[in-house]
């Protein structure tokens, strides 16, 4: 599953300049028998497998560095652009990112290695390997580099700007009698910045009114 989408685009680009770099461990390859086995049925009964810690364990210690280990789970604190922001604060930081699957990962691991638990959003996927894809890629593109076109990449986009970005538009002018709005066309730069605002401040207020309230706090 790796590098996956990573390998592509401006961050696969970034890969192959060691911008940011990347290893892999299997979990299977610290199986508690022949079988391959990693995980096995919860104590107390219950629908789904957990993943053993005698498994998990053995894996995390072979690496030399580990870092800060995050564990990609509902329960952990959700993802958002600040929260990017501060992990890419340390240039020289190391993350070991533990991908779990079946029903989860047993407790006992989280508390050995004092994890950090984090949620890419309200819903349960079937494993965690799409949410590492998705840390790892929001984390690369704003590193130093990645982006063409210098900080501004990033900086005016949704999030960065402190709620939604404003509509886009390109050539042609008008496309299917849909024009673009005249004072895009204006060359105003105050009028154009005084749109891109409003428009923002409307979308936000409409569709996510509660970054709104984040930003006021």
């Amino acid at each position: 599953m790796f590098p996956g989408t990573l390998g592509g685009g401006v961050v696969g680009r970034a890969l192959d300049k060691k911008i940011w770099s990347m290893d892999v461990i299997n979990i299977r390859d610290f199986a508690v028998n022949n079988y391959g086995s990693v995980d096995d049925e919860q104590f107390g009964g219950g629908a789904g497998m957990v993943m053993r810690p005698d498994a998990i364990g053995p894996a995390i210690d072979s690496i030399k560095k580990t870092g800060k280990i995050i564990y990609f789970s509902p329960r952990g604190k959700v993802l958002n652009q600040k929260l990017v922001r501060e992990f890419v604060a340390d240039k020289d930081a190391t993350y070991t990112l533990l991908c779990g699957r079946y029903e989860g990962i047993d407790e006992r691991i989280l508390q050995e290695y004092d994890i950090t638990e984090v949620s890419i959003g309200d819903y349960i996927l079937s494993g965690g390997e799409v949410a590492a894809q998705v840390f790892v890629d929001s984390c690369v593109r704003v590193m130093d580099n990645v982006l063409g076109g210098g900080s501004d990449s990033t900086q005016n986009e949704s999030f960065e700007i402190g709620g939604l970005e404003w509509p886009l538009y390109t050539r042609p002018s008008v496309w299917r009698g849909h024009k673009v709005p005249e004072v895009l066309l204006s060359g105003h730069h105050g009028n154009i910045e005084r749109w891109r605002k409003q428009q923002s401040d409307d979308l936000t207020k409409a569709r996510r009114p509660d970054l709104i309230k984040e930003n006021k706090k």
